[in-house]
């Protein structure tokens, strides 16, 4: 297997707004706490840190905070993928050679998506331009388009490929990968209610939201799986499952957003067109953390 940038979990973080601006003082809170709870890595600027609404500024400021305030702690993967190939070229050079993340993750492109030939042209040209690790992501409920296994297995030569997130939630047609790909890749769940079923298969760990909020109880999935305790792993899985289901219960980050807010990380503000949570759905939400343990 390539080289690894972590194993484990790594926090899809929140993008914290103030006053309609990043709100970097609450950042560097949340990254302390994720660290000070040993979290394994940090993705910054993904779907959770509404990295689509980002000004470019923004995009580059946010990801080279990351790496400062982390400091070499944990390593720092930004999200660095769009549907147009220049700027994702340049804002993966960017996040490598200037602000020094860890790694870069691509979404597949979304709106004008593309056709599994595309996929790996797109891909190809920017691991090329990669100085640092590529994770593949995939999401098709967001983009429209799925990464198909026989493409991972187009991808997986390449030697700047390392992993890629799936979060198209057909066990499936990640068996199929799986079997494709062997050791060329590795795998992380993008979706937490999968974390279990996906290590089962091969996978390393997950892109997490839920880790959000329970850092140090999400590593345990993966701590008590990789020790051996597949038992103990998996009756975490279910006994946060309903909390899995609360936080998207409506869009991600919606939930992920007000959940934080109410652990004092920062206003419960988000960019349209994401809104405030429903405050039905809010109220399922802050009850099943005040029975996770937290204080809200």
């Amino acid at each position: 297997m390539k080289k690894q940038i972590f194993k484990g979990i790594a926090t899809a973080l929140i993008t914290p707004f103030r006053d309609g601006t990043v709100d970097y003082e609450t950042f560097g809170r949340i990254i302390d706490f994720q660290i000070d709870n040993k979290i394994n890595a940090l993705v910054v600027c993904g779907t959770t840190g509404e990295a689509s609404t980002l000004t470019d500024l923004e995009h580059r400021e946010t990801i080279a905070y990351a790496v400062r305030r982390a400091n070499g702690r944990v390593p720092v993967i930004a999200g660095t993928g769009s549907n147009d190939q220049e700027y994702a070229l340049e804002l993966t050079r960017y996040a490598c050679d200037e602000a020094g993340a860890d790694g870069v993750l691509l979404v597949t492109p979304y709106y004008n998506k593309a056709t599994q030939g595309g996929l790996v042209k797109m891909y190809t040209q920017l691991a090329d331009a990669a100085s640092k690790p590529v994770v593949l992501y995939n999401v098709p409920s967001r983009t429209g388009v799925n990464i198909e296994p026989k493409t991972y297995a187009a991808l997986a030569e390449h030697p700047n490929i390392v992993a890629f997130k799936e979060a198209n939630g057909n066990l499936s047609k990640i068996v199929e990968t799986v079997s494709l790909v062997g050791d060329k890749l590795a795998m992380y769940s993008g979706n937490d209610d999968q974390i279990v079923p996906l290590m089962s298969l091969g996978g390393i760990g997950a892109i997490s939201v839920l880790s959000n909020i329970l850092p140090a109880e999400t590593v345990e999935i993966c701590e008590r799986f990789f020790a051996g305790d597949i038992k103990g792993s998996a009756a975490l899985q279910c006994r946060y499952h309903a909390l899995i289901g609360a936080l998207f219960s409506e869009v991600n980050p919606i939930p992920v957003k007000a959940a934080m807010s109410a652990m004092g990380y920062g206003e419960n503000s988000l960019r349209l067109p994401l809104t405030e949570m429903e405050k039905a759905n809010e109220a399922v939400l802050l009850d099943l953390m005040r029975k996770a343990g937290l204080s809200v």
